[in-house]
């Protein structure tokens, strides 16, 4: 069975892989622990759905020695998913009336759409939004240099992140810009 592929581009593993789970399905606002309950056996067989179970187990308590001995999915990527749990987790016991610039930054930068951040903290995507936008936490476009420097790139992947602080582009004329639509089902 096939479960299609994306190509998601961040600055941290975290943030890619964040991005990468919310474009393969649209019901999805990233690696969420509340999606799937945690099952041994289902943490053991690889599938497009283990992830979520990971999530859970994470957010659990399992540790990532005890997750590698059931997925034997490398301890560096278990480190890295324990990092977006963790922070999940720290969003939770955040109060939406207080939430701070560093809280909202640091999640953005490691991969939290502002729905997900508006789950975790029970408010709403468009409050999230609204005060994101006020403590101007906005992304930067970044480029990809697709020819490893051997030649000026004349065509070239951007992507957005919230890990810069400049644009390495400068958008002083009109441009197209194609998106892309998703996965194949």
């Amino acid at each position: 069975k096939s479960v299609g592929e994306v190509m998601s581009i961040g600055r941290n593993f975290e943030e890619a892989f964040q991005k990468a789970l919310r474009m393969v399905d649209e019901n999805v606002n990233g690696f969420d622990p509340n999606i799937k309950k945690v099952n041994e056996d289902e943490l053991r067989e690889p599938t497009d759905k283990r992830m979520f179970v990971l999530a859970a187990a994470l957010k659990q308590g399992y540790t990532v020695e005890k997750l590698y001995e059931l997925t034997k999915i490398d301890k560096w990527f278990l480190e890295k998913f324990k990092n977006i749990i963790d922070y999940y987790k720290n969003l939770e016991d955040t109060n939406s009336k207080t939430i701070s610039f560093d809280i909202i930054k640091k999640a953005k930068q490691i991969g939290f759409s502002d729905r997900q951040i508006a789950v975790a903290i029970k408010s709403t995507e468009l409050a999230v939004r609204k005060l994101r936008e006020e403590y101007k936490i906005t992304p930067f476009v970044k480029q990809i240099d697709t020819v490893a420097a051997e030649w000026p790139a004349s065509t070239n992947y951007l992507y957005l992140t919230y890990n810069g602080v400049t644009h390495d582009i400068d958008f002083s004329e009109e441009f197209t810009m194609v998106l892309g639509s998703g996965v194949y089902r």
